[in-house]
């Protein structure tokens, strides 16, 4: 039951995030107040997965919008939905494809492996008087989508052939995040993050392969939308 209600909640925020941007980006300044911040994020992240070898580390871009709830104290509290949220690796051996013409062609090649995920933070967030911030939690993500590129040179040509490998992947993923970052124009401009996710969550549905974990490193630049204006509202206010 409890597995349904989270992949359910991560539908819900995928199917609603397209519409959430679309009115922040509208009505940024009307989200935005004294005890929420409103805003877009992204960046490039820097993906691995354990128990894959060999493999080597892949560069993604990822995007989405959070929620900074704050309180009286120097403790806020973090999350949101990162829409676009790869994992991966890619120098993975080719394996047989079961077509004779096929793994002739990519011997010797590379394969990626492409894991897409909607992703959502719960992150407890400090805030130091120098307008550092450190901050931890757990990250919860939905697979929608997974495949294998071959890519190999073949007589001068670029070959590339896609294998959807969605079944071989459990749909919910987990892990924990810590992440330090900064708050430029004395607090109250964009927050530049890096956060590490470490994944908890044994991805890989065979039982005859080992145990594969996701890993990665997001560097990404937070815009609060709005923000701005709706200060200068309630400052305006006697």
């Amino acid at each position: 039951m409890r597995k349904y209600f989270l992949i359910s909640l991560l539908l819900l925020g995928a199917h609603l995030c397209n519409g959430q941007v679309l009115i922040s980006l509208l009505l940024g300044d009307k989200i935005n107040s004294g005890k929420i911040e409103f805003g877009l994020e992204g960046g490039a992240n820097f993906m691995s997965m354990k128990g894959i070898s060999p493999s080597t580390s892949d560069t993604g871009f990822n995007l989405g919008f959070y929620f900074d709830f704050n309180t009286k104290t120097n403790w806020m509290f973090h999350t949101g939905v990162i829409v676009k949220s790869p994992m991966g690796v890619t120098g993975i051996t080719p394996y047989s494809l079961n077509n004779p013409d096929l793994d002739n062609q990519f011997a010797g090649g590379n394969v990626q492996r492409n894991l897409r995920y909607f992703n959502v933070p719960f992150l407890a967030k400090y805030n130091f008087r120098n307008h550092f911030y450190a901050e931890g939690g757990i990250m919860l993500g939905l697979l929608y989508k997974a495949f294998d590129q071959f890519s190999n040179t073949v007589n001068g040509n670029e070959l590339t052939y896609k294998v959807d490998i969605l079944d071989q992947f459990h749909r919910l993923d987990a892990g924990g995040v810590v992440g330090i970052g900064y708050r430029l124009m004395k607090g109250h401009g964009m927050n530049i993050t890096a956060r590490y996710y470490y994944g908890f969550a044994d991805i890989n549905k065979s039982a005859t392969q080992p145990a594969q974990y996701n890993r990665s490193l997001y560097l990404v630049v937070g815009i609060p939308v709005g923000k701005g204006k709706s200060e200068e509202r309630r400052n305006a206010k006697p």
